[in-house]
């Protein structure tokens, strides 16, 4: 059963005469990384307030369709229910840090559960440690650079052992080295924790890498589905003004001059390996 189902879900917003979502068909599998993309007002952050609810239960408005989250109707179940199986990070970390030190953030939401002060312990380290973030536990939130208090959120989020992870541009603040750390770590807890992340993001040549699966949206509809080359091979997506990876529209540009690589690249390690495979049988001569 997939942890995330969108069933021709519409939604519009109560003071609005269009839609903001179209006809949202939409399975994600328990461990996918799938990123979320398209150009801005095509609906990214109205889809992300579904996935825990804010969608209908704040957000006044009228749904047509279903969406359940990890077994559960998102009409039917309340926002404090579906906190603890989806967690959200915000484009901006100062919109989610507030306490006088680290620790204390990363423990808000397990005080408010109730948490036993000893795995509610265990629960903090374990997600400064993954998080990269142990040794500013004891800091305050405004001494952190933009990069850590990002980490730092999601490490916050992590506490609550969500099944589901949505991060919401969580790079846009932030320079290319802090943006590459923060993909790296949610990269890591995908891989290596099985997390299932629903990534907002415009940086698609950083992001990709780590990516199982692309969802492009425009006007409120999902446009196109699928694997990062496929998706970035769609001439209709580059239409769009979607970040496409560089190396990916260097590739085509080779095509079209005669140069066949024989395949699509999405980082520069994979053009590289692509222009030397290309070198070695000739094909490029």
């Amino acid at each position: 059963m997939p942890v995330v189902n969108f069933k021709n879900f519409t939604y519009k917003y109560s003071d609005s005469e269009k839609p903001a979502l179209k006809d949202i068909n939409i399975e994600i599998e328990s461990g996918e990384f799938v990123i979320l993309t398209g150009p801005s007002g095509c609906g990214k952050t109205t889809l992300c307030r579904c996935f825990n609810g804010l969608i209908p239960h704040f957000y006044n408005g009228e749904i047509k369709g279903n969406l359940s989250i990890a077994g559960f109707d998102v009409k039917e179940t309340p926002i404090s229910v579906l906190s603890q199986y989806v967690g959200f990070v915000f484009q901006n970390p100062e919109n989610q840090l507030f306490a006088l030190s680290v620790e204390k953030d990363v423990a808000f939401g397990l005080e408010n559960l109730g948490i036993d002060r000893r795995e509610m312990s265990e629960r903090v380290n374990w997600a400064l440690e993954v998080t990269g973030t142990k040794d500013l536990r004891e800091k305050a939130p405004y001494e952190l650079s933009g990069g850590q208090q990002q980490r730092v959120a999601i490490a916050s989020v992590l506490a609550m052992k969500p099944k589901v992870i949505v991060l919401d541009e969580p790079t846009s603040f932030l320079d290319p080295l802090s943006a590459q750390r923060i993909l790296e770590v949610v990269g890591h807890l995908n891989r290596d924790f099985g997390l299932t992340v629903v990534l907002v993001e415009h940086r698609l040549d950083l992001a990709s890498v780590y990516a199982h699966r692309i969802l492009v949206m425009d006007e409120g509809a999902i446009m196109t589905s699928g694997t990062p080359k496929e998706v970035f091979g769609n001439r209709d997506v580059w239409a769009l003004g979607v970040g496409v990876p560089k190396v990916t529209r260097l590739c085509q540009y080779l095509e079209e001059k005669g140069v066949n690589l024989g395949d699509i690249a999405v980082t520069p390690d994979e053009a590289a390996e692509l222009i030397l495979r290309c070198k070695m049988v000739d094909r490029c001569q």
